[in-house]
């Protein structure tokens, strides 16, 4: 047996959208799959969570251990990457001791904010990465490893830190290659 779902097994995931040559590890957490629409060319590697409203791309890996909340969305566009145990949210709680947290709550109880992330075309997030809602990670943008994305990243540079800061420009030579 193969360590990714087959074609078949993919189409009766149930997926908003499949693209061809999909590669998706059968030790793969799929939450709400009708809410997830991916493109041609992906693979997604074991132990990764996808969960709630997120559209991926063409030509994209993403790494083990990865976590997607796309609650309020997740985008990630074409030739872009996550690298292992990379976490994107799209939506996070309200932890100043003013409402109760979690999902089993009530949501009168809560105060749940966040919105739509977007990592645009050639952006590369580096391993251990959190992303925090309501971002964009503009195009060919890098993140290295180990950062905290807490604000909007712009297109072409290399980032990173706890919280995320520019560090340079990022050369562009791959637009040749594609």
């Amino acid at each position: 047996m193969n360590s990714f779902y087959t074609e078949k097994e993919l189409s009766e995931l149930g997926l908003k959208k499949q693209g061809v040559n999909v590669l998706i590890s059968r030790k793969c957490s799929i939450y709400s799959p009708q809410e997830i629409s991916i493109g041609d060319n992906v693979r997604i590697d074991d132990f990764c969570i996808l969960s709630g409203e997120i559209t991926i791309g063409s030509n994209i890996h993403i790494a083990a251990y990865c976590g997607l909340f796309g609650s309020m969305g997740i985008e990630i566009h074409d030739y872009a990457g996550l690298s292992s145990r990379v976490t994107i949210y799209s939506a996070m709680d309200d932890l100043s001791g003013d409402y109760l947290v979690g999902p089993n709550q009530k949501a009168e109880t809560t105060n749940v904010q966040g919105g739509l992330v977007i990592v645009k075309q050639y952006a590369i997030i580096g391993t251990n990465t959190t992303v925090f809602p309501n971002i964009i990670i503009h195009e060919g943008a890098v993140i290295g490893a180990h950062s905290l994305v807490n604000r909007d990243v712009q297109e072409w540079t290399v980032n990173m830190g706890y919280p995320v800061r520019y560090l340079s420009e990022r050369k562009k030579g791959l637009l040749n290659l594609i």
